[in-house]
């Protein structure tokens, strides 16, 4: 498998980034800045001016040296490495991965075959799908941009993208997600539905342009009456998995559907890419209905093919697994009308036969009825008192109950509490009032004598706080030497003082 091409390689000038060396030059005025002469052991050539007659050396003026802080430099080396790496790829190994809670990974990238090594970060708002390339071990390529982190002064590269090695890496990649979401539970078998026996709305999602909705709507069409609802999308490239999974989601609207065919008419493995997508195989594996597999490749199984509830081999087998055939389904239904018909005629023989042997052994209807009848009339009697009796204890019941309701009725109650809530809501009142009273107090309390410490306060009553160049304060007048520069601040303001004398004082000023 050909490696990935590199778009820029990695070529840095150092000696760009630092002051320019100074060359002799001609007499020039004492005001104009040359660059002082500067060491670069990585720089393979520099161009100089000819050399100059020795009077020249002589009567040349010295230049002043160009001094810049440290932040500068950094600002100059961080303006010229993302200028000169803007978009390059690098090849290389990621170890020490760390992930931090808000998603910024940070790792190293080495060199396989030189002992060399970048620190490396990517944004937690990188493509998830590069995230889940980020493994310790693993060989990828990254895309973004070399930088200089200035708090540190360190050089690292900043990661947009992140693409596997070659055809074993995506493998790589692919069976350990396969591996994670069967740990998951989402290719278990138990989990599989059966698909409806007669749908009569199924969905189907796929290129509206494909050969694969030719043949569904084709076997379907042959197979029975079902009505056909395709949410079109792209199935192969960049955004096919989200297209896909865009449809699904239109499709789960439509409360009629009863199942849905997935898929397309074959491809190579990289066609097939969009099927192994993580977010897709989640959404096939908690779709509200079954889902058909029909991603016409019998080599390879994608990951879709593992989360659906079946996988059909091509379009066409997957619209027969889900419609049913009509007319096998009619003849099946002729031969048990038969077959029924049959067990009826015999089952009604038999109990006609049945029926004639009971009429001669039951006998006339008008004496089996005389001899029961007094039996029925004592019953009746004892029935009647037994229901007296119970109604008079229920109406007893019933009057109980009902004083018992009268007590406890919402009106009553309601006065009550309410009567038992008009002095808690004056307390309430009272007793909120003074709490808000005393903590107004403390407050005003706390406010004066915080204002009483604060050294602004001081400041105001006519005092200044002096303190050296490198800000710390003076205290005693033994801190400082005439001459010294002491940064004086007032109530208002600051302003700069040149020490002219000192007179330290034999004891400390306290309480001021």
């Amino acid at each position: 498998m050909a490696r990935l091409s590199r778009p820029k390689t990695l070529s840095f000038d150092f000696a760009s980034m630092l002051p320019e060396p100074a060359i002799p030059a001609p007499p020039i005025a004492p005001s104009t800045p040359v660059a002082p002469v500067t060491a670069v052991t990585s720089v393979t050539s520099v161009t100089s001016e000819p050399a100059l007659p020795p009077s020249a050396r002589t009567s040349a003026v010295k230049p002043e040296p160009v001094v810049i802080s440290v932040g500068e430099l950094d600002r100059r080396l961080k303006r010229l490495v993302e200028g000169d790496t803007a978009g390059v790829h690098v090849e290389g190994e990621v170890s020490g991965l760390r992930v931090v809670p808000s998603g910024h990974s940070y790792f190293r990238l080495k060199d396989e075959h030189e002992e060399a090594v970048i620190d490396a970060v990517m944004y937690g708002r990188a493509p998830s799908r590069s995230k889940r390339l980020l493994v310790d071990g693993a060989r990828v390529v990254l895309i973004g941009r070399a930088t200089v982190y200035a708090p540190s002064g360190r050089l690292q590269f900043t990661t947009d993208e992140v693409r596997p090695v070659g055809r074993g890496a995506l493998l790589e990649a692919l069976e350990r997600l396969k591996e994670k979401l069967a740990g998951e539970g989402l290719f278990a078998v138990e989990k599989k539905r059966p698909l409806p026996t007669d749908p009569r709305v199924i969905g189907v999602v796929t290129s509206a342009s494909g050969a694969a909705l030719h043949d569904i709507i084709k076997v379907a069409a042959r197979r029975g009456r079902v009505r056909v609802i395709l949410a079109p999308a792209q199935v192969q490239g960049a955004n096919a998995a989200a297209q896909m999974i865009r449809a699904l989601d239109l499709l789960a609207q439509v409360p009629e559907i009863e199942a849905i065919i997935l898929g397309r008419g074959g491809g190579s493995a990289d066609d097939l890419a969009a099927f192994n997508d993580e977010a897709l195989v989640r959404k096939v594996a908690a779709s509200r209905v079954p889902i058909v597999s029909a991603v016409g490749h019998e080599i390879d199984t994608t990951l879709t093919d593992l989360a659906a509830d079946r996988r059909a081999a091509t379009p066409s087998q997957a619209a027969e697994l889900v419609v049913a055939d009509a007319e096998a389904r009619e003849g099946a239904i002729d031969g048990l009308r038969v077959r029924l018909e049959r067990a009826l005629d015999h089952r009604l023989a038999i109990d006609q036969g049945a029926l004639d042997g009971l009429r001669a052994r039951l006998g006339t209807p008008q004496r089996l009825l005389g001899d029961h009848r007094r039996d029925v009339d004592d019953a009746l009697d004892r029935i009647e008192a037994v229901l007296r009796g119970r109604l008079a204890t229920d109406r007893g019941e019933l009057a109980r109950l009902e004083r018992r309701l009268g007590a406890r009725h919402p009106s009553t109650v309601l006065a009550g509490a309410r009567a038992a809530l008009g002095p808690l809501s004056v307390r309430l009142g009272a007793a909120a009032r003074r709490v808000v009273a005393a903590r107004r107090r403390e407050l005003g309390a706390a406010a004066a004598s915080l204002d009483a410490l604060s050294p602004l306060a001081v400041l105001g009553r006519g005092y200044a706080i002096a303190s050296s160049v490198e800000g710390a304060a003076v205290r005693d007048a033994a801190e400082v030497t005439v001459g010294d520069t002491v940064n004086v601040r007032v109530h208002r303001g600051t302003f700069t003082a040149r020490v002219l004398s000192t007179s330290p004082s034999p004891e400390p000023i306290r309480n001021v």
